[in-house]
């Protein structure tokens, strides 16, 4: 697709829904950047465990995402995460970071100083970012809104599919609950709760490959740019 218009495209929606796939997917296909707003997250998590800050602490959360580089660099494979400088891509992705990255996004201030970084990466348009507040918080304006959903056995499995190693019974318990307490806690924050934005279409990408998803935001998109 080529167009002298860039738009924002927004991607909301619950933990396994598929965001980050679709996202890295379509971005590759239109040209686009992707960006990755919960590795932004992630990363201030990941520097909170290593300062040994406590993530009900939101002042000291706060003051340490204000002494905090976090930069996203895009890829064809999806986002590589500079934490001061350093990378942090695979680091961020584990279990410890990512349930530390669900804890440190519930604070207001620590949002409203995320939300700024984000306008800023995407200020220009020419952008997909995927993540739980972006079409009512961060680009309440996006020209393109899309809530990604899949019904709670689906996201469990494909949470499941995405670990290396052999699961079992327990772990699959364990991965499961994990994955309702996020969903309790994203949806029932005081700030930026994970709601799909008025104007948002809704994608229940339950039983839809990943192919089939991305073709429906495509058209989509190319309706909106009158292609």
């Amino acid at each position: 697709m080529t167009t002298n218009q860039k738009l924002i495209i927004a991607i909301d929606g619950p933990a396994g829904a598929g965001k980050s796939t679709i996202a890295a997917r379509l971005a590759r296909k239109l040209g686009y950047i992707n960006l990755e707003s919960g590795a932004m997250y992630r990363g201030l998590a990941l520097k909170a465990i290593r300062n040994d800050i406590s993530f009900d602490d939101e002042a000291a959360l706060l003051a340490l995402a204000q002494n905090s580089q976090i930069r996203l660099e895009p890829t064809r494979e999806g986002n590589r995460v500079f934490l001061d400088g350093v990378d942090v891509s695979q680091r961020i992705r584990e279990q410890d970071v990512t349930s530390a990255a669900s804890r440190v996004s519930i604070h207001p201030a620590v949002r409203q100083w995320m939300v700024a970084r984000q306008r800023e990466l995407g200020v220009g348009g020419g952008v997909i970012m995927e993540g739980r507040d972006i079409g009512t918080k961060v680009f309440p304006d996006a020209e393109v809104k899309i809530f990604l959903d899949a019904h709670p056995e689906v996201r469990q499995e494909r949470r499941i599919l995405q670990r290396t190693e052999t699961v079992g019974q327990v772990e699959s318990q364990r991965i499961a609950a994990e994955l309702q307490e996020r969903d309790l806690r994203d949806r029932t924050r005081v700030a930026s709760p994970l709601v799909s934005a008025e104007d948002a279409i809704i994608i229940d990408s339950s039983h839809l490959s990943i192919d089939e998803v991305v073709d429906k935001v495509e058209e989509l998109v190319r309706k909106k740019l009158g292609n």
